[in-house]
């Protein structure tokens, strides 16, 4: 009897997806929802985040935001609208940032780890954020105006192919994106690229707890709700030392600190993660 064979989503189609999903959150309206997913970034059972009947903890309510780390302070100075509650931790609580750095954020969405970050950076200092999105990309922009951020600039772009120059960033963060990537590898090479010596890796992301099978990867839903995308630790590591990177830590959270807004992907095996790696000082390429 032939066994039934798993479909293999090409990286365009996976990224189309992924788009469409986060133009229709930038926009306001419904997404879908997988079976196993209650999460911000995918979105509650029964009904949507950033959509019609989103659910409390989502969008809006910054209770999740605390759960995920981030300050009643720095949640109060945010324009209207840069919080989408679609991450899974806070990257610029881990990247030390310092005034006069350049930083980069990876999937950028609406803005908030970018505003957070400028602040950090100060005016001697700028950030970039790249998104694939151009609904999302609107809403960071409109974001930045009402905010008043000079020093913030959002660009088009897939995060495997950033447009940014070769060693031209201090440090390089990103929120529950990179698991959402159909080729990671190249996203941590392209990381690599862009950091100066020295530079640093700060990213929160979901990572897989156990093998993920390849009918929960081919899953349109489960992959772009921040689900089954997912990689495991060892995975991880070695994708960030093939890429060039050193003094490599991923420390999982766990399920225990996942805040409810994460358990459908605790129920898949994902839990969040804390993902820090550095150039080293004598690499330039």
């Amino acid at each position: 009897m032939k066994q039934s064979r798993s479909k293999v989503v090409p990286a365009d189609e996976r990224r189309s997806q992924v788009r469409d999903r986060y133009a229709t959150i930038a926009t306001g309206g419904q997404v879908a929802v997988a079976p196993l997913t209650s999460s911000c970034c995918g979105g509650s059972a029964g009904s949507s985040c950033c959509g019609g009947g989103a659910s409390p903890s989502c969008c809006g309510d910054s209770s999740v935001s605390l759960e995920l780390g981030y300050t009643p302070e720095q949640l109060a100075g945010l324009p209207d609208g840069a919080n989408l509650g679609l991450g899974c931790g806070n990257p610029t609580a881990i990247a030390a940032l310092m005034p006069g750095q350049t930083v980069l954020d990876l999937g950028s969405g609406a803005g908030i780890d970018c505003f957070l970050a400028a602040k950090k950076v100060g005016a001697r200092g700028s950030v970039v954020g790249v998104d694939m999105t151009p609904e999302m990309l609107l809403k960071a922009r409109e974001n930045a105006r009402k905010g008043g951020y000079r020093n913030v600039e959002f660009r088009l772009g897939e995060i495997e192919h950033l447009p940014v120059a070769d060693g031209s960033v201090d440090v390089v963060i990103s929120n529950c994106v990179i698991n959402l990537a159909p080729e990671k590898g190249g996203v941590y090479r392209e990381a690599f690229r862009v950091l100066r010596p020295g530079g640093r890796l700060a990213v929160s992301d979901v990572v897989a707890t156990r093998p993920i099978t390849p009918e929960e990867r081919a899953n349109p839903t489960l992959w772009s709700s921040c689900s089954s995308g997912a990689l495991e630790v060892k995975e991880i590591k070695s994708l960030l030392r093939r890429a060039g990177f050193t003094e490599i830590r991923v420390v999982l959270k766990g399920s225990e600190t996942t805040p409810e807004s994460l358990q459908g992907q605790a129920s898949l095996g994902v839990a969040s993660a804390d993902i820090q790696a550095t150039k080293p000082p004598g690499r330039n390429a």
